[in-house]
């Protein structure tokens, strides 16, 4: 490169691409940061919008709060003072026809207390007995370089019951999958690290002091009640929309230190060459083609423009970067290729307070697969964030959509706010029809990780090291769904771009007088 200061162009702006530019322009070396998104808009599944005039999720709701990536991130960007934990760690089950509370003692479902398990009387007898077996019946540890279903893992142990009653509606309904083809290393890393350490996974759970602590494990536990030592969950007070907002205005600042990052709209316009460094993000362009260009690659946007780069993070969607790469690492497309995806429908739906037969406690309710409903799982917004509570409203999130249950995908959104709301009334007692209602859909946005993923993804990624020094991997497809996990991998995608932009540099660096090149 010819540019004394390298650019490095980051394709794909939800929250992996934007944590992936936020930290190339702030990080060593020094360097220009070209953020690319297809869409006019950034944030990927995360988009905050409003019903009733009140701030609501049209995507992912929170984080996790023990993977501390996201949170530090929220903090670098100034909305550290902004981060609220949920108000409940409480959450139902919609099973046989009823709501009953999950016990405590559920580790990603798995239950861990079966005490606990039996008084809750959220499964039927027989499972519930069945479940006990796990301390009982002979067996070994799992091999420790072994990944399997998650299914597998608690079917084999605890039963079907377990496995479909209170794992799968968690599990696969976070990755909109079934947990018969979710791999345990991606989704269960607890759980398998139970079942490595011993026989049985109740036994492998205490022996870690992965015991569990209440419900609010599975669904987003509040710190607020008595006993909680820190919540589970976090998102920021007035939507996670905020945190892409102040990304992007901090990308296109240049790493500017005069002040907070605050709030503001997307900035996008052309790149500025010169001795200063300068920014850009730039939103409803999308890559044709990247090229092998001297001293690194050439990026061609859709509009025909070009962007010289030393490096380039590809944070898109695992068809979108197959096809850039075809080219140029076929293995590593073909292995991006045979990710499969599952399609997700969220209903927002806002009733009159009157609407409730009686006052709810909790965060919502899960609904196993064998009850048939359309509805996957629904979240009481003023109970979960008590900050969102208003005193005429009660709003519902509700999520429909699996790998192998494609319904929603063929209802209007019409049809679809009318089969959410007769599940809800059958379900909560519902006394009256929404006053809003809004459906966000999200077609081929989750990712399904079979057993073995992380290992593919690991040799995918040394064989574009090999073949395409200077691109990077990073986004849900890789190590995971949550918000949380795509930013640490994001990072880390970062760290490794800026390396190979030093690396190029060191390389096509003059000797040093009195020093001779070999060769």
């Amino acid at each position: 490169m010819s540019d004394a200061i390298p650019t490095i162009v980051v394709i794909g702006g939800g929250i992996a691409g934007l944590a992936a530019a936020w930290d190339l322009s702030r990080g060593t070396p020094t360097c220009r940061v070209v953020l690319i998104e297809v869409s006019e808009r950034l944030g990927g599944k995360i988009s905050t919008g409003t019903i009733g005039e009140m701030p609501v999720e049209g995507g992912p709701d929170s984080f996790l709060a023990r993977v501390p990536a996201a949170t530090d991130l929220v903090r670098e960007v100034g909305l550290g003072d902004e981060l609220v934990a949920p108000g409940s760690g409480h959450a139902y089950l919609w099973s046989r026809r009823a709501l009953r509370a999950l016990p405590t003692g559920l580790v990603l479902g798995l239950p861990s207390d079966l005490g606990a398990l039996r008084r809750s009387r959220v499964l039927g007898r027989g499972a519930t007995a069945r479940a006990a077996l796990d301390l009982l019946l002979p067996g070994r540890p799992l091999d420790s370089d072994a990944d399997v279903s998650v299914g597998h893992l608690v079917r084999r142990r605890m039963g079907r019951g377990v496995q479909l009653g209170l794992v799968d509606p968690l599990l696969g309904g976070i990755n909109a999958g079934h947990t018969d083809d979710l791999s345990a290393a991606v989704a269960a890393p607890q759980i398998l690290a139970a079942a490595r350490r011993s026989a049985s996974l109740i036994r492998g759970l205490r022996a870690a002091g992965t015991s569990g602590t209440a419900s609010g494990a599975v669904t987003g536990g509040g710190a607020g009640e008595a006993g909680a030592a820190a919540p589970v969950f976090l998102t920021v007070r007035g939507g996670l929309g905020r945190l892409v907002d102040a990304l992007a205005a901090g990308i296109a600042s240049g790493g500017a230190e005069s002040g907070p990052v605050v709030s503001g709209p997307v900035v996008s316009g052309p790149v500025v060459s010169g001795p200063v460094v300068t920014n850009a993000v730039v939103t409803g362009d999308g890559v044709a083609a990247i090229d092998r260009a001297a001293g690194g690659w050439s990026v061609r946007l859709g509009s025909g423009r070009r962007i010289d780069a030393a490096a380039v993070v590809l944070a898109c969607p695992p068809v979108a970067s197959a096809t850039l790469l075809e080219p140029l690492s076929p293995a590593t497309a073909a292995t991006l290729r045979s990710i499969t995806t599952a399609s997700v429908a969220l209903t927002v739906l806002s009733y009159p307070a009157g609407a409730l037969p009686a006052p709810v406690t909790g965060s919502g309710f899960l609904v196993p697969r064998p009850e048939g409903r359309l509805m996957t799982a629904a979240s009481w917004v003023a109970t979960k964030w008590p900050h969102l509570a208003r005193p005429d409203r009660f709003t519902i999130r509700a999520s429909a959509g699996r790998v192998d249950d494609r319904r929603a995908e063929h209802l209007d959104d019409y049809e679809l706010i009318n089969r959410i709301h007769a599940e809800l009334a059958d379900a909560m007692g519902l006394r009256a029809r929404p006053l809003d209602g809004q459906v966000h859909r999200w077609p081929d946005a989750f990712p399904q990780f079979a057993p073995g993923h992380l290992d593919r993804i690991a040799e995918a990624e040394r064989r574009l090291a090999t073949d395409a020094p200077g691109l990077v991997l990073a986004g849900a497809a890789l190590r995971g769904v949550g918000i949380a996990t795509c930013i640490a991998g994001a990072r880390a995608a970062a760290a490794a771009a800026a390396r190979a932009v030093t690396a190029a540099s060191s390389e096509r660096a003059p000797a040093p007088p009195g020093r001779i090149t070999p060769g």
